[in-house]
């Protein structure tokens, strides 16, 4: 089976097409992983989270010396 010209070029369109393609979605993919990780509403949301478990913490540890008492 001999393939001829025409045939080739749309083989080779098709995958310089699908690479196209494919490095557009991975470069979309990660810059949008990349926004999600370095979003100030996330670093904010994790402040957020950090002194809610020192405040935990506190009273754990408060409510511990109590029952110790």
């Amino acid at each position: 089976m001999f393939t001829t010209t025409s045939n080739n070029t749309t083989t080779n369109t098709t995958i310089v097409r699908n690479y196209i393609i494919l490095a557009a979605t991975v470069m979309f993919a990660s810059m949008g992983l990349t926004d999600t990780f370095f979003a100030p509403t996330r670093s904010g949301q994790q402040d957020r989270l950090n002194n809610y478990g020192q405040v935990v913490s506190a009273g754990l540890v408060s409510y511990s010396q109590k029952l110790g008492r």
